[in-house]
């Protein structure tokens, strides 16, 4: 100090400061380059695996809906049948199509692990709100839907097909002991058209499900992309 070299000593100091905050900086930069990377990694691998999910819920839910469209149009088959000989022939088919029921599990493994790490690790608002309303509502819907139809074979179908049918293979064919439990007003008769009602609902909601599914995977393979 006393050899006027205080500015000098200053000066050092200000450019160390600055060298050091210039180099946290950088590390910083470097750490949020990284941590991005690796979220967008993240990303890029569970936007994959849901897609792989989805395809695989997309063919059971068509097949499930292809089955109560079946169902449906056997139903009214049978509600509008003259009982002509070729009717009366097809009819052990046609309850085969209605008297069955399925089941639907949707694959949530990987938005399970997604939600862990948090929603927002998906860019994309839409795409965050879809699989929200996908696997928290609509999946859920059509759980509950396609169950209302096995609730009915549970409850109904199985204490007739008890006592009233000679043979039967399931999503094949049922024989009735007498074909009048279905040409005439009976019991079998109202739980049929309470039935297809189950089956048209069912339809629609899984048809539903289906056009969330395809907006997601297009918004996903556009992410991908």
């Amino acid at each position: 100090m006393e050899q006027n070299k205080t500015s000098r000593y200053f000066k050092y100091a200000i450019g160390e400061i600055i060298l050091v905050v210039i180099g946290i900086l950088i590390a910083l930069q470097i750490n949020n380059w990284n941590e991005s990377r690796k979220s967008k990694t993240f990303e890029t691998e569970i936007l994959t695996q849901i897609q792989a999910n989805l395809i695989k819920d997309k063919i059971t839910l068509e097949e499930i809906a292809s089955n109560f469209q079946k169902a449906v149009a056997s139903s009214n088959k049978i509600l509008d049948s003259k009982w002509t000989d070729q009717d009366k022939d097809s009819l052990k088919y046609w309850l085969g199509d209605i008297m069955q029921f399925d089941r639907f599990q949707p694959l949530t493994n990987a938005y399970e692990v997604l939600k862990s790490k948090g929603l927002d690790q998906v860019q994309n608002k839409e795409l965050r709100f879809l699989l929200g309303t996908y696997y928290d509502d609509e999946a859920k819907r059509s759980i509950e839907s396609i169950k209302d139809v096995e609730e009915v074979f549970k409850n109904n179908w199985i204490p007739i097909m008890q006592k009233e049918v000679d043979d039967a293979k399931f999503k094949s064919f049922i024989i009735p002991k007498d074909i009048k439990l279905f040409t005439e007003e009976s019991l079998a008769k109202n739980i049929l058209k309470i039935n297809r009602d189950n089956f048209n609902g069912g339809k629609n909601r899984i048809n539903q499900t289906i056009i969330t599914i395809d907006k997601i995977q297009e918004i996903i393979t556009k992410e991908l992309n």
